[in-house]
């Protein structure tokens, strides 16, 4: 990029990346991504942008990080390291100032001076980084605006459109004057306008109600294109809620026409309103404008869904007929959801260019992934969606998302085999109601779509009489993802011929490796039987799947470990098994990765789940119904597993093509007994009959050790045990409890 020419862009469609870096006030306390992904204090991440093959990045220099308490002790150091860097790097920065925050503590989104101020902020960081063109002053100031003055979740609050007005009208003039400010220092300066974009669809009985949104959803661009006179649709709308003419007037005076509009989009964009409230028992009910409704995603309620952002693209163009580019676009599902997500953006945004819309980019939002937003951050619970790089291991760790990103700027053909299949939103099974059809369908379905209708390269899974082999069916066929389940008749793993004929025939990706030998007790006398199952079979695979360039996926057990430690094991920490199954999965993992140091080697521990009836959890709450003593050990501490968390965290591995040993629990050090405690308090049940013993009473014929608790030093990747028993709690339902009941009584 020449900087006497300033920087531009080619016509070809680019890639660009974005860092949540919200700041957003609940009341007095602020929520800062930046801390929590931990970039604040980690310049190094910016050559792993870098590594993407990203052309721009919307980046944050914030006002209420930068200057809390005012320009004169603003503090620079963060800024200054990196905004050069990233121009060192050739990635160029488009600089947000405000992102759903409402400014340092002593202002708000509707204060009358917000916008001065942050004129003020904006003229500084041109003064200080002149070389800076692309500037984001505020962004989603619409979305904003409804969360902090309507909807009540941000700071300053408000629930009525007045509000709501004020704080749009307040980010839009802060628009303009920053801009103003920022092209006295650099007359070059482009304005990149960020807000979401989606659409709203209803039942005949509140199209009135739908028109009003769509015409809404325009506004924050209307304004700044200086659009919003007296003819506007909204313009008695907008003084019937007491806005001075003038203040209005003021935008058409002071056009500030974005260079590029930034277009957000998330499957929460679009919105289908429906006044058949009893249709939905048990959902929220929005109050708006004397109606009464449901507000929710149509892909979760209509029978044919929408076609996604192309057609929004196109009328976004149509309407202002300025450049565009997606701003941000990220999916929150599983690894190979999110990849099709961005697929699904790109080839729509390929589509609309080729069609004559001028559009410039697609922004890969959440590079490093976001916390909390599945309560719009308004606590701190630590629910976290991977990006690009998952960073809960302290360390960003680059996804399958990042490799798809590479695959796009470097213009390869995208080749990742889970991409083979659909979207949630476009399967079958994705509404949570009976699927509305509407009188006219919405949209057909676009040819990319659809299904190709041809077998995609399938996921070997051994086990198929296992516990763990068919939640794997299971789960694979939840997310899309080819599978091909196999009995030992069809495969058996310790025969390489048995091994190479199924590969031969099905042509796999990845062979999850389900099956082996289980029994603790019985492997004190069948050692040969034992290790024939968990040692042998494992390793004719690894070798095969060396051979063949096939990705590994196989388990091992906490009973590698001996139980000296008074802490959680680590994956680097020595192994030392005290009986023959923990000595055959040692082994296991040991020639696993000798002969395939690519495979995938998941430790995990005491597992439950759904779908078998044989799991602790399930034996205890049973017993536990049904008036029958239950006994478990109260001295021996392990770290439970919920098998659906285990298996769709491993699946999220397998296609992120990670390799090693990795633990995956669900991170809570508890005894058994206590455990049982624990399941029956949440189910409310009465655990009385519950006896905690000593494991020394317990009759074990082989060795275990007292504690073999795990965490891990590449990334806690599954969610507390009291969440995981609240969902089993909720899978099994009053149906378990009653069935339960009903043997007790005698009933049928």
């Amino acid at each position: 990029m020449d900087g006497k020419k300033g920087q531009s862009f080619g016509d070809d469609l680019m890639l660009w990346g974005g860092l949540e870096c919200t700041i957003n006030r609940v009341g007095d306390e602020y929520f800062s991504q930046l801390d929590r992904n931990g970039h604040g204090v980690r310049l190094c991440d910016l050559d792993r942008f870098a590594y993407l093959g990203i052309r721009a990045i919307r980046y944050p220099v914030l006002w209420e990080y930068i200057a809390p308490n005012g320009l004169a002790v603003a503090n620079w150091s963060w800024p200054d390291a990196r905004l050069p860097a990233l121009k060192e790097r050739g990635v160029m920065p488009i600089v947000g100032l405000v992102h759903h925050g409402s400014g340092p503590a002593n202002t708000s989104l509707v204060d009358p001076s917000f916008a001065d101020r942050l004129a003020e902020f904006a003229g500084a960081v041109a003064h200080r980084y002149p070389w800076v063109e692309y500037y984001t002053p505020v962004n989603e100031p619409l979305t904003t605006a409804r969360f902090s003055g309507l909807y009540g979740f941000w700071y300053p609050h408000g629930r009525d459109d007045r509000i709501f007005i004020q704080a749009l009208l307040n980010q839009c003039r802060a628009v303009v004057l920053s801009m103003r400010a920022i092209r006295r220092v650099n007359s070059r300066a482009k304005l990149v306008q960020t807000d979401d974009l989606g659409k709203f669809y209803s039942t005949p009985q509140l199209s009135e109600l739908a028109d009003f949104y769509n015409i809404r959803r325009w506004l924050s661009w209307d304004l700044l294109c200086g659009k919003v006179g007296r003819e506007h649709p909204l313009w008695e709308y907008l003084i019937s809620m007491g806005i001075d003419p003038s203040q209005l007037l003021w935008f058409e005076e002071n056009a500030c026409k974005p260079d590029i509009i930034g277009v957000n989009y998330y499957i929460t964009s679009e919105r289908w309103l429906d006044h058949r409230t009893e249709r939905y028992a048990g959902w929220p009910v929005s109050n708006y404008r004397d109606h009464r409704y449901i507000d929710t995603e149509p892909v979760r309620v209509l029978a044919t869904p929408t076609p996604g952002i192309g057609p929004l693209l196109e009328e976004a163009w149509e309407r202002y007929q300025l450049p565009l580019a997606v701003t941000e676009a990220h999916m929150n599902g599983s690894r190979e959801d999110q990849m099709r997500w961005l697929v699904e953006i790109w080839q729509a945004a390929k589509n609309a260019k080729q069609q004559g819309v001028d559009i410039r980019a697609v922004t890969v939002w959440a590079l490093l992934g976001s916390y909390d937003w599945n309560c719009l951050v308004t606590a701190c619970k630590g629910y976290y969606e991977p990006g690009p790089f998952d960073v809960r291991s302290g360390t960003p760790r680059a996804t399958a998302l990042a490799a798809l990103m590479r695959d796009l700027t470097a213009g390869r053909p995208l080749s990742h085999p889970a991409l083979g299949g659909q979207g949630w939103w476009r399967r079958a099974g994705r509404t949570n109601v009976q699927p509305v059809a509407t009188r006219a369908a919405i949209a057909s379905l676009h040819p990319e779509h659809r299904s190709e209708g041809k077998m995609a390269q399938p996921i070997l899974i051994t086990g198929a009489a296992g516990t763990l082999g068919r939640a794997f069916a299971k789960i694979c066929r939840g997310r899309d993802l080819t599978c091909v389940v196999l009995d030992r008749q069809e495969m058996d793993i310790a025969l390489p011929a048995s091994v190479e004929s199924a590969v031969s025939r099905y042509r796999p990706w990845a062979i999850v490796n389900a099956s082996g030998y289980v029994n603790v007790d019985n492997a004190e006398h069948e050692v040969d039987r034992c290790f024939r199952e968990n040692v042998i079979g494992p390793s004719v695979l690894a070798a095969i799947c060396a051979e063949h360039g096939i990705q590994l996926l196989t388990f091992s057990s906490d009973l590698v470990f001996d139980g000296k430690q008074q802490s959680p094991y680590l994956e680097s920490h020595p192994v030392a098994p005290l009986n023959s199954y923990g000595r055959s999965k040692a082994e296991a993992e040991r020639k696993v990765l000798e002969l395939f140091p690519q495979a995938l080697v998941v430790r995990t521990s005491a597992f439950f789940g759904p779908w078998d009836l044989h799991n602790f959890v399930t034996l205890a709450l049973k017993s536990l119904i049904e008036g029958i003593i239950f006994t478990a050990s109260k001295d021996v501490t392990v770290t439970p597993t919920y098998v659906p968390d285990l298996v769709n965290a491993s699946l999220d591995l397998l296609v992120d093509k990670e390799a090693g040993i990795w633990h995956l629990t669900n991170a809570q050090s508890i005894t058994w007994a206590d455990f049982a405690l624990r399941a029956a308090e949440k189910a409310g049940v009465d655990a009385s009959m519950l006896d905690a013993r000593p494991s020394d009473e317990l009759g074990y014929v082989a060795r275990r050790p007292v504690y073999s608790a795990m965490s891990s030093e590449r990334g806690l990747l599954l969610p507390t045990l009291d969440d995981a028993l609240d969902r089993y709690i909720q899978s099994q339902g009053q149906g378990m409890m009653s069935g339960y009941s009903g043997r007790k009584s005698g009933t049928s």
